[in-house]
């Protein structure tokens, strides 16, 4: 297998991989990326040392060769459902350019007989009912990724749409499923939800790959977490999230699910299937809560 674009630092803060894009790094430096992991700690409290768990979901992740370093595409979707079904994730999968990419995350939610959130970049309306038929029976929900639109160059290449609430609407009737909105991060982003009342409203910068404003989810969901509840059925969040601590922090300012990307992967590269299941027992052991401070 090619060398893999995860550096498998001892803490995965963003610091090790900036500006790998490809890659594991973000935009802007990876300053997004920084933010993300540092700013949790900043809403720990006692309370969420004994707070139970949110669920964690694994995050919609494509890219396995381009990204991550695998030699073949669909064999990372299958290695990565595998693993995350074994561990205890919560599944999700994502979509991109090319078709293989959503086709090979649904034939392995297919293969180990899973169903997942499944994430649909901002296409014209006709391209992304395709894309809702073809995983209608393996899905949880139908979510679209709003603010895949400001990744400019799959925007020029595969014509993403700045989507509206009336585009959303449209989508969310042909789904007939639960629905949600991630990519979150913008206060038009929450005049968005207020006015299409999703039932998910996922707060996301893409793990700070996303060209949008400086900032990062903690904050973001401490400002408006409770706006996004009273105006979706739940609020989910990712970005930044290392430990049993972050979790519980999100969970206490609003967050009734957690996505994790990054560490799902670097678990992956680095011990298969054991190493996420050793990375799920870590996030959801009290005796970790210490270590986090």
């Amino acid at each position: 297998m090619s060398g893999y674009k995860c550096y498998f630092c001892t803490k995965c803060d963003g610091y090790g991989c900036i500006g790998e894009l490809p890659g594991m790094g973000g935009v802007f430096s990876s300053v997004n990326f920084i933010g993300n992991c540092a700013a949790w700690k900043k809403y720990y409290t006692k309370e969420t040392e004994t707070a139970p768990l949110p669920p964690i979901r694994l995050a919609p992740i494509t890219g396995g060769v381009e990204n991550v370093g695998y030699d073949d595409e669909e064999a990372f979707y299958f290695d990565l459902i595998k693993g995350a079904s074994e561990a205890g994730f919560l599944l999700s999968i994502g979509d991109g350019y090319p078709d293989l990419k959503i086709q090979g995350g649904l034939a392995a939610l297919q293969q180990y007989g899973k169903t997942g959130a499944v994430f649909i970049k901002p296409y014209p309306n006709a391209r992304i009912f395709e894309r809702i038929d073809w995983v209608r029976n393996d899905a949880e929900l139908i979510g679209i990724d709003i603010d895949s639109y400001n990744i400019v160059t799959m925007r020029n290449l595969v014509q993403l749409e700045q989507k509206s609430a009336q585009t959303l609407k449209a989508i969310q009737r042909y789904a007939q499923m639960p629905f949600a909105i991630k990519g979150i991060f913008l206060p038009e982003d929450v005049e968005l939800v207020k006015d299409l009342h999703p039932d998910i409203a996922v707060i996301s910068n893409h793990g700070g790959r996303i060209e949008t404003r400086r900032g990062n989810t903690a904050d973001f969901l401490a400002e408006y977490g409770s706006v996004l509840q009273s105006h979706a059925g739940e609020v989910w969040v990712d970005g930044g999230l290392r430990s049993r601590a972050d979790i519980t922090a999100a969970k206490k300012l609003g967050a009734a699910q957690v996505m994790i990307g990054r560490p799902c992967i670097t678990a992956l590269l680095r011990d298969g299937s054991s190493g996420m299941q050793q990375l799920y027992r870590r996030l959801t052991t009290q005796d970790n809560m210490q270590q986090a401070k």
